[in-house]
């Protein structure tokens, strides 16, 4: 495979992130929930509206993983009060990183995770945290090799149905707990 370049994105890149967004998200998700919870999921969560408002806040950046032209994966990253849960200053939260079923076992997903920790580290974070469905085995195994542990769960809803997300945290400073 040729090589994979990381680009972080501007709104210009908004009608690209919708669509690899909603493709990324039903992959992963659609055997395993109704299409009407799906549906509504994929309209409000990646909506112009809603992806304009995260790609102009200046706590969150999203960033593609490319081959040639084509984006093959996303990732996002929160930081402060853009957080979805900790909003921990000494925080970063990855939010998302999706990659196209046809890519999976290629390490785009690695290469995005990798990107992530680079820019804790720039930023002295003491630590990343995210949530992963607790259906989502694949994704937990992926973090778990990683070096993250478990601390919390929280829900998520998707369409009318409440899911449980495992809260992971890798601490990035020995210093803390």
């Amino acid at each position: 495979m040729t090589s994979i370049d990381i680009k972080k994105l501007t709104l210009s890149d908004i009608v690209q992130l919708q669509e690899i967004g909603r493709q990324t998200f039903s992959e992963t998700f659609s055997a395993s929930n109704t299409e009407e919870n799906m549906r509504k999921y994929l309209e409000e969560g990646f909506s112009v509206e809603k992806l304009a408002a995260e790609l102009n806040d200046n706590n969150a950046e999203f960033y593609f993983a490319e081959l040639g032209n084509r984006a093959i994966g996303y990732l996002k990253i929160n930081f402060g009060q853009s957080q979805t849960e900790l909003q921990d200053d000494k925080a970063l939260e990855i939010e998302r990183i999706y990659v196209l079923k046809e890519f999976h076992g290629k390490k785009v997903g690695q290469l995005l995770y990798d990107h992530a920790i680079k820019i804790a580290k720039q930023k002295n974070t003491e630590y990343v945290w995210l949530g992963v469905w607790e259906e989502n085995h694949r994704a937990q195994k992926f973090y778990k090799k990683n070096g993250f542990v478990e601390f919390d769960k929280h829900l998520f809803k998707l369409g009318n149905e409440e899911q449980t997300d495992i809260m992971m945290k890798l601490k990035l400073n020995t210093n803390i707990e």
